[in-house]
């Protein structure tokens, strides 16, 4: 079965699935694309080259871990690679904060509504966390199944608009390291290593569970490294291409909640609303798995205790969401777990060696 010919349509598949996984209200808004790149002028791409470099790893050994071990349940990689008492601190933690991380979906959406249609922000978020409760309690999973479409709808959509972002202004990609310093602009960290470090590491800890179940269920091994590895490439690239965009016309969208609507809006009012329809439906895709992993971690998945502690979650992450701006969800809670996640990329690294070395089975 490992030896079996690799299916060029499985390894997309399993490609678009890496990128989809990782888009959510912080790459799409282009909040996080800010905080962690653009803000660092030409050494922000320094930093998607850590990225991809770290994506490429990352993939690769979450889905050869799960393969080897059958790994089905999320705990389990965590548990693996940092032993019982660590583990089980990951395992619990990345629970936590996939829940924060729903409730930086509820921030984006209610950003992204006022600023593109100008109504308020508790219209947007309560009407998203309405649908994101009500797909996880119902089961609508054909919704969620097209939506989840979106992803690479969303990279194409981005990649054009960085482009057409550069085009606008290229002249403003050989000033932009003396204009920096003069704005006042969020980062994720003092420096852009650092940056990169944490960026990786929040991905992390979306990615340990999802990518060794991807591996613990592949007939055909090297399909799903492929597609891991593509997926990487494929992500790093959209996220070098918007950060240029974003950097050719830093003066312009330093200070939006939402960069990359402002950014689509001046080149066509049109092509925003298309955008924000995008944006909002990706947000949607994330949310989704986002609420129902934490909500399905301590209950069962269909009792009654499972529906009523996904309306309370969605309540409190929708007060929550909007009580904090955007920017600063993102800075807030995607930084500090980064560096969490990046502990883990360390365990990740040491179990890696002694693989290779023979010290482990």
């Amino acid at each position: 079965m490992e030896q079996a010919k690799v299916n060029i349509g499985r390894t997309l598949t399993y490609a678009g699935a890496f990128i989809a996984f990782l888009i959510g209200s912080g790459f799409a808004t282009g909040q996080e694309v800010m905080q962690y790149f653009s803000s660092y002028g030409w050494m922000g791409i320094a930093g998607i080259l850590v990225v991809f470099v770290l994506f490429l790893y990352v993939g690769w050994d979450f889905v050869v871990t799960g393969h080897q071990h059958k790994f089905y349940n999320s705990g389990d990689i965590y548990r693996h690679l940092c032993g019982k008492w660590i583990g089980s601190f990951f395992d619990y933690f990345s629970i936590l904060f996939i829940y924060m991380s729903f409730i930086v979906m509820i921030g984006g959406t209610g950003a992204t509504v006022e600023q593109q249609y100008g109504l308020s922000p508790w219209l947007g978020a309560i009407g998203m966390g309405i649908v994101v409760s009500g797909t996880v309690i119902f089961g609508l999973d054909r919704i969620v199944d097209v939506l989840g479409k979106i992803g690479p709808a969303i990279v194409v959509l981005t990649i054009t608009l960085g482009f057409l972002a550069i085009a606008k202004n290229p002249e403003g990609l050989t000033t932009v390291d003396s204009i920096i310093p003069t704005l006042t602009l969020k980062t994720a960290s003092s420096n852009w290593f650092l940056a990169s470090l944490s960026y990786v590491g929040f991905c992390m800890l979306w990615l340990a569970g999802f990518m060794s179940l991807m591996g613990a269920t592949a007939k055909n091994i090297k399909e799903v490294t492929s597609g891991a590895m593509l997926g990487a490439l494929g992500f790093s690239v959209a996220l070098a291409i918007i950060t240029l965009g974003f950097m050719a016309n830093i003066e312009f969208v330093a200070g939006s909640m939402v960069p990359t609507l402002k950014m689509a809006d001046s080149i066509h009012p049109a092509f925003a609303t298309i955008f924000s329809v995008i944006v909002l439906a990706g947000i949607y895709t994330t949310a989704v798995p986002l609420l129902w992993q934490a909500s399905a971690r301590f209950t069962d998945g269909k009792s009654m205790k499972f529906k009523v502690l996904t309306l309370v979650l969605m309540v409190i992450g929708v007060f929550v969401g909007l009580k904090v701006p955007f920017d600063q969800l993102v800075n807030v809670i995607y930084v500090i777990n980064g560096y969490v996640g990046f502990i883990l990329l360390l365990f990740m690294v040491i179990s890696t060696y002694k693989r290779i070395s023979g010290k482990t089975a």
